[in-house]
């Protein structure tokens, strides 16, 4: 059974890895601030849900497979390098064009969102190692089912708890980025970044 001094570990490490800026953080932050609290939060949920899933898969021995075979970890990083660059090229197309007057409140934006926030994370091979290498140091010899269930849903807390907190910061600030040159600017910013991840997943050694 997994300690409890063990278990705090896990959840400082997590939180690390949590906090560091990449394609998860970019998401939750632009759904926030175009679509609102809801979205930034279903954003939110679908990483966690891909780090619940790689965090079973990792103590499963998934991840590792994953990890030591070329070709996978490879089309992995390729897919999500090509998801990226879709999510970039569709934010700097909307900032090309006049935003429409006042926040979007269409229909599917928390099922759109919870979309990307689960495919940024699942295709990113760099959870896939990260959970690889951090996930089998706490668990016991012979791990039972529960000592894995206890670190994937401390890990989804976690994951829930510093997303959600973006994601209600950013939504306080919600009528200021409703402005047509605001939202078109963080249009512009967010796609460049997306982008640009996308360009280092594709081109970076793993």
């Amino acid at each position: 059974m997994t300690t409890a001094a063990q278990l705090m570990a896990f959840c400082g490490v997590v939180s690390l890895g949590a906090m560091s800026p990449g394609p998860d953080f970019a998401v939750v932050v632009r759904r926030s601030a175009l679509h609102g609290r809801a979205a930034g939060l279903a954003a939110a949920t679908g990483v966690a849900t891909g780090v619940f899933l790689w965090a079973v898969a990792a103590a499963a021995g998934v991840a590792a497979l994953v990890a030591t075979v070329p070709v996978l970890l490879t089309a992995i990083r390729y897919a999500g390098a090509a998801y990226l660059a879709y999510l970039g090229i569709k934010a700097l197309l909307a900032a090309a064009r006049p935003a429409a007057a006042g926040p979007d409140t269409g229909p599917g934006s928390s099922g759109g969102a919870f979309r990307d926030g689960l495919l940024c994370n699942a295709l990113n091979p760099k959870a896939a190692v990260f959970f690889l290498a951090l996930v089998p140091q706490f668990l016991p010899a012979h791990p039972g089912p529960l000592d894995t269930l206890t670190l994937s849903l401390l890990a989804v807390a976690i994951t829930l708890l510093w997303f959600g907190t973006v994601a209600n910061l950013v939504a306080v600030f919600r009528r200021l980025f409703a402005r047509s040159r605001v939202r078109r600017t963080l249009d512009g910013l967010s796609g460049a970044a997306l982008l640009g991840l996308g360009a280092r997943l594709a081109l970076v050694r793993q």
